[in-house]
């Protein structure tokens, strides 16, 4: 069997079905073929969704913002109708706990030019905000063998407050509205196809084949596969030119009950970003709360070869590193003996910015380095990703003169070339997640 298309999009994430909703939208005909058994099943579904804007970089804090103005009118952007199910925006705002390596000065200056509201709260505010909350300075983070982990605080902190912080309440539904809103525009969904050829002629892409034997054609080709886009990079011969690195890398997100003084009622508690111990914390439904990690440099990270080797299980080990972290800044957390949550592979470039970019093999391109950071991002990144594989397949140079992206919700302007495959590695980057 064969199909022809103007476009193949590898992986049907959050990003891949998000990029193949615009590019149907910009009147391409689009194939996307992913290996699990439906949309957003992969690494999408372990995602915290959190919607937050502290980036390290003007273009990075803008993509959010920008994005976050989509996921306000959800319902409209994926053209749901009034019976259908979709996922929502919660908004609890989020807080930025002051740290050494994202500077509040930095941040709330990027804030200001891209036109985000903030507040400034010193501790006295943290403690009559959020009750449960212990502000005390612990930095840096240590691990459970370093003597210190459990030393007292050495000062106290201040934070920022960004009032529309807040999470996204179902990533796997997120991403089902996205393809459901791809198919009403002719995209055609393909699963369990695992790629195992990329097909040039004369130095250009035209098409891919399948592990059931399929032949899928298209001038061009979206690399969106997540943990594996490293794998069909090198199936298309491409990724030699790259200055900023990526791999798979293993992280698990631990659940445990809201302590008491966090959420308000029916009011759920703030997101928190906390490199000052190592975590971020989400509020979740059901009076719960979800703790991840930020990849502080005394922590063991568990980066991959081949994703597919990652174990599925999550860990004791983890879940008490992280889980009495973020007992150090909530005292009364309560710690169940055994874990829950969910475990999760990161596409993750080595400075935590991802890249959205043609490749040196002519009509194929990447959405890829997106993991961990990225989701909020989706509905933006399919309009950005568009936006390049039309100027270049017109024959635009955008590796010479990267594309600006002028926003609509907004009116930013974004420099594409912030998210190249050649650019200098980001200088500002926390070298977390954050980004």
């Amino acid at each position: 069997m064969s199909i022809t298309a103007d476009a193949i999009v590898i992986g049907a994430g959050v990003v891949g079905s998000a990029t193949a909703l615009e590019l149907a939208r910009a009147g391409r005909s689009v194939v996307v073929l992913d290996r699990g058994p439906s949309a957003g099943c992969g690494t999408t579904s372990a995602s915290s969704a959190i919607i937050r804007f502290n980036y390290s970089t003007y273009d990075g804090v803008s993509l959010a913002w920008e994005a976050s103005r989509y996921w306000a009118e959800w319902r409209d952007y994926v053209e749901l109708e009034a019976d259908q199910p979709g996922a929502s925006y919660t908004q609890t705002g989020m807080i930025m706990l002051d740290a050494p390596t994202a500077p509040r000065e930095r941040t709330c200056e990027l804030y200001e030019q891209v036109g985000i509201e903030v507040e400034h709260w010193s501790s006295a505010d943290l403690r009559r905000r959020v009750p449960a909350m212990d502000p005390g300075r612990y930095w840096p983070p240590r691990g459970m063998n370093d003597p210190k982990f459990w030393a007292d605080p050495d000062g106290e902190l201040g934070a920022t407050y960004v009032p529309d912080g807040g999470f996204i309440d179902d990533a796997l539904l997120a991403t089902q509205n996205l393809a459901a809103a791809a198919r009403a525009h002719g995209v055609q969904f393909a699963f369990g196809r695992d790629v195992v050829q990329v097909t040039r002629a004369g130095g250009r892409v035209v098409g891919v084949s399948t592990s059931k034997g399929e032949s899928f054609d298209a001038p061009v080709i979206v690399n969106a596969a997540g943990p594996w886009s490293q794998h069909i990079n090198q199936l298309a011969g491409a990724g030699n030119d790259f200055t900023v690195g990526l791999r798979p890398l293993r992280v698990e997100v631990h659940q445990v009950p809201a302590p008491a003084g966090y959420n308000n009622g029916t009011k759920l508690g703030p997101v928190i970003t906390d490199l000052d111990l190592g975590t971020y914390i989400r509020p979740a439904r059901g009076d719960l709360m979800l703790i991840g990690g930020t990849e502080p440099d005394c922590d063991h990270l568990e980066w991959l070869d081949d994703p597919d080797t990652a174990n599925p299980n999550r860990t004791q080990s983890s879940y008490e590193l992280q889980t009495l972290r973020a007992s150090r800044r909530f005292p009364g957390l309560r710690i169940p003996n055994s874990p829950k949550g969910v475990v999760g592979v990161y596409d993750a470039t080595e400075d935590w910015t991802p890249i959205y970019d043609k490749t040196d093999v002519s009509g194929f391109y990447v959405a890829i380095g997106t993991s961990g950071n990225q989701f909020k991002n989706a509905p933006l990144v399919g309009q950005i990703m568009t936006s390049v594989i039309n100027a270049v397949e017109e024959g635009h140079d955008h590796d010479m003169q990267p594309v600006n992206f002028k926003c609509t919700q907004t009116t930013n302007v974004i420099n594409l070339g912030s998210f190249s495959r050649l650019r200098e590695p980001n200088q500002y980057s926390t070298g977390t997640v954050l980004g």
